[in-house]
């Protein structure tokens, strides 16, 4: 009799044990912080010149979440990969300076070195001379690197159509390469002009969409509406707020910052509960994350 009301006790207290421990383990999973995702801008501009294959396999070595890039088209219709519709000095030295892309064939745009000129904003960048401009295919073809994905912009200007090809079909041109690199689970499309956002996804709505915003106040959730219904909101750092991003949050848009170099920064946009932060020097900050326990 003794032997089963001491055994008795005994289970009570183990059950009392697991499920004070199963308690403990919920809170503080319920209460850990959230992997904040990073995307190297440009590749890694503050390592390396930007846009090009050095920048993006930098920054897959240090191990980002994504590489953000730009995308411009030449005369003869190849998606090249550059912030701005003209090259010049001192991202890319050439025959000529100040030459918009999209007057040049891919054979021509390739006579500009990319690599050759520190940028003067980055002292920590490291020149890599005889560098060219890729192209779309060269940055899909490192897909194979990793499980990384891809946040690319198309660079589209209403006030200068010449510039670039119509929405409709600069869209179009992106998502030929997307699908013949079967990548469209890895890409999120960005822009500023959220004209090729609708058309995007009006060809293909299983590819992500990210609005770009650099001054405009409104509510997250407002110009993500106005961008096709976008599923991620790409902000200048400055305008997030913690209540904008729960806001987002609460309808399933993601917030993702641009560009953010800062320690100071990137601290309070964590606080704000950002979903990722775009920065020109991804491994700094993936060490940061790291010391701060969300990598």
């Amino acid at each position: 009799m003794f032997a089963l009301v001491n055994s008795l006790i005994l289970g009570s207290m183990f059950y009392k044990l697991l499920i004070s421990f199963m308690l403990i383990s919920l809170f503080s999973f319920a209460g850990s912080p959230s992997r904040i995702l990073v995307h190297g801008h440009r590749g890694a501009r503050a390592r390396m010149p930007e846009n090009t294959l050095p920048a993006f396999e930098y920054a897959i070595q240090h191990g980002v979440d994504a590489l953000e890039m730009d995308m411009a088209v030449t005369k003869d219709n190849v998606i090249v990969i550059s912030h701005d519709p003209i090259l010049e000095t001192p991202v890319c030295a050439g025959p000529r300076n100040g030459v918009v892309i999209h007057t040049l064939t891919l054979a021509e745009v390739r006579q500009w070195d990319c690599g050759a000129v520190q940028n003067p904003n980055f002292h920590t960048q490291q020149t890599v001379p005889g560098t060219r401009v890729p192209t779309l295919d060269d940055v899909f073809q490192l897909a194979t690197r990793g499980t990384f994905d891809y946040n690319i912009e198309t660079k589209s200007f209403p006030e200068r159509p010449e510039y670039t090809p119509p929405p409709n079909e600069f869209a179009r041109m992106v998502l030929d390469k997307v699908r013949q690199y079967k990548l469209e689970k890895r890409v999120i499309l960005q822009s500023f002009d959220f004209r090729t956002l609708v058309a995007m996804r009006q060809l293909a709505p299983e590819i992500r969409l990210s609005a770009l915003t650099e001054m405009d106040p409104r509510a997250f959730t407002t110009i993500a509406k106005e961008a096709a219904n976008a599923e991620i909101v790409s902000p200048y750092y400055k305008l997030v707020t913690a209540g904008k991003v729960a806001a987002a949050h609460a309808v399933n848009i993601q917030v993702v910052p641009w560009t953010v170099n800062d320690p100071a920064e990137w601290d309070r946009l964590i606080e704000a509960k950002v979903d990722a932060i775009i920065s020109d020097d991804p491994a700094a900050l993936i060490a940061h994350l790291k010391k701060r326990g969300l990598r």
